[in-house]
């Protein structure tokens, strides 16, 4: 949690406390064969689950109005129902309105979480534009890889199924891009330098794809490309302008050194399950030939083309 947030979390504490210490100078203890359990257990969860909720939330986004609204709205969610759990072992006066006034201010947090949840709402709309290229018609945070923020292979995989499925008789097409001597730069680089190497390559990628593309990070330095609605021609032309933008790359380490990228790049129509399909753009990669067509994939339809081309110096 970030330490700012600090003050806010101990003044929640401290109010909490207080609220206990009131209830219990001012209130009359309740004799135990009183206690409503199912009450205690409801109200007292209630108070324990929205206090949990606001940390998550303060520990979780950056700072900022909607962050604000979230936790205070479930801080005063805590409060309210905290009254509530009191009032299960204590009997204020009726003279007090103290329980009155602290209940109240369940609605209140619920319509400050309500406006928080919208200003989110808006959050969401601009990042899943952000991350549009990432990932299609589903979300799965566990698939995403915390270098390049791009999913790997089981996603990939997930959704070359879901294309398949959602439109059989459309052409699609499937690009895996290879890096040429990637050991190397971490070899002369360190392992630091090919990571940050990894993240521009991605950005890269994401700028020169179209919204309803889709980038994955496959394996180690191997990317893979998904193309809706894209026939073996438009993939070939499109992987070579991708392997042309990596050839233009003027990515420098942090000493200055500028780095030569180049690439391998195979690319085939949308046909077969998903893991064959793979295992044969895998295969199409290793072949030391610059360009062909393998004959094994275009026997089953496949018509998978590979490619490579080389730019700058090598490093």
């Amino acid at each position: 949690m970030s330490s700012r947030y600090l003050p806010a979390v101990w003044a929640l504490l401290g109010v909490a406390l207080c609220c206990a210490a009131l209830y219990g100078g001012w209130g009359e203890w309740r004799s135990a064969e009183s206690w409503k359990w199912m009450d205690i257990a409801a109200e007292g969860g209630t108070a324990l689950m929205s206090a949990l909720w606001a940390l998550l939330i303060l520990s979780s986004r950056p700072g900022g109005r909607v962050t604000a609204q979230l936790a205070g709205g479930l801080a005063l969610i805590m409060l309210g129902a905290w009254a509530d759990c009191l009032d299960e072992f204590f009997r204020l006066p009726t003279t007090q309105y103290l329980d009155n006034a602290i209940e109240a201010l369940v609605p209140i947090g619920m319509l400050i979480l309500t406006l928080g949840l919208y200003g989110w709402r808006q959050e969401q709309f601009t990042l899943n534009e952000h991350m549009q290229k990432r990932e299609r018609l589903f979300r799965d945070h566990r698939a995403f890889d915390r270098l390049t923020q791009l999913a790997g292979a089981d996603y990939l995989r997930r959704q070359i199924a879901l294309e398949q499925a959602r439109h059989p008789g459309q052409p699609a097409s499937l690009v895996l891009l290879d890096l040429d001597e990637f050991h190397r730069i971490n070899h002369l680089h360190g392992a630091r330098e090919g990571d940050r190497l990894l993240q521009a390559v991605g950005h890269l990628l994401l700028l020169n794809l179209r919204p309803q593309d889709l980038l994955c990070r496959y394996a180690g330095d191997r990317y893979a490309i998904l193309l809706p609605a894209t026939d073996q021609a438009q993939a070939a032309q499109g992987a070579a302008q991708l392997r042309q933008c990596l050839g233009l790359l003027a990515h420098h380490t942090r000493t200055g050194l500028r780095v030569a990228v180049s690439a391998r790049v195979v690319c085939a129509q949308l046909a077969g399950e998903p893991r064959q399909l793979l295992a044969r753009l895998d295969a199409a990669l290793e072949r030391p030939e610059s360009t062909a067509k393998v004959s094994s994939a275009a026997a089953v339809g496949l018509g998978v083309t590979s490619a490579a081309i080389a730019s700058g110096n090598a490093v």
